[in-house]
């Protein structure tokens, strides 16, 4: 494939100039596990650690994914106003790695 057909494609999927992130989405059972393990923080901690950030805030949606071989949390709420929230947390140490409106 040449050079121009790869650069329409990522265009057409949006992955051009933003450096693909490969994330593993990480299954209830091995989540789990995980934390049974003692290897990532209860889902009870890294949901308080995001609804700090938001208080009144209700949980929307959680994710656990491995990224460049860190666990990462993904919490999705809704605040008191309605506005959506993407908080992302290490999964390991409970530290906020990202915290924006969501789109």
């Amino acid at each position: 494939m040449n050079a121009r057909k790869l650069m329409l494609i990522m265009g057409i999927l949006g992955l051009a100039g933003t450096g693909i992130a490969h994330a593993d989405d990480i299954g209830p059972d091995q989540a789990i596990k995980l934390m049974q393990e003692g290897k990532i923080q209860s889902f009870e901690k890294l949901n308080e650690a995001a609804l700090a950030k938001h208080p009144g805030a209700t949980v929307e949606e959680t994710e656990l994914e491995k990224e460049r071989g860190s666990y990462v949390y993904e919490v999705e709420l809704r605040d008191t106003q309605g506005v959506e929230w993407k908080v992302e947390l290490d999964a390991v140490s409970g530290k906020i790695l990202r915290d924006d409106k969501d789109n």
